[in-house]
């Protein structure tokens, strides 16, 4: 997972929260993806996604668990090692930023897109 991937999109701005160690991943000022670290350590990218939509992805891969240390019906977190088709991972990271990108004022996405 490449962060200029999460940077490329429309607004999206990146920062460090030290608290989290990890790298944070907004748009609006508010967040769509956060790339950091279990419990052990090991490397996850969490992501928003439609409640309905995170249960069926957890049930088929392994590697996608309730969103660590977030709201776990909204956010799913990947670890980076997940046996996961790279089409998929980009449709995910889409689907993640389209849910919080369509939640801002109209006013703010027309200024973010320009």
């Amino acid at each position: 997972m490449e962060k200029s991937t999460l940077e490329a999109y429309s607004g999206a701005v990146h920062d460090y929260k030290v608290e989290w160690e990890a790298d944070r991943y907004q748009v609006g000022g508010k967040m769509f993806a956060m790339l950091g670290g279990d419990s052990n350590g090991k490397p996850i990218l969490s992501l928003k996604c439609d409640p309905a939509r995170s249960e069926q992805l957890r049930e088929a891969y392994e590697g996608i668990i309730p969103g660590y240390y977030l709201n776990k019906s909204h956010w799913n977190s990947i670890y980076l090692d997940a046996n996961i088709p790279t089409e998929l991972w980009e449709k995910l990271i889409t689907h993640s930023y389209e849910l919080v990108f369509h939640k801002l004022p109209k006013k703010m996405q027309k200024e973010l897109v320009k």
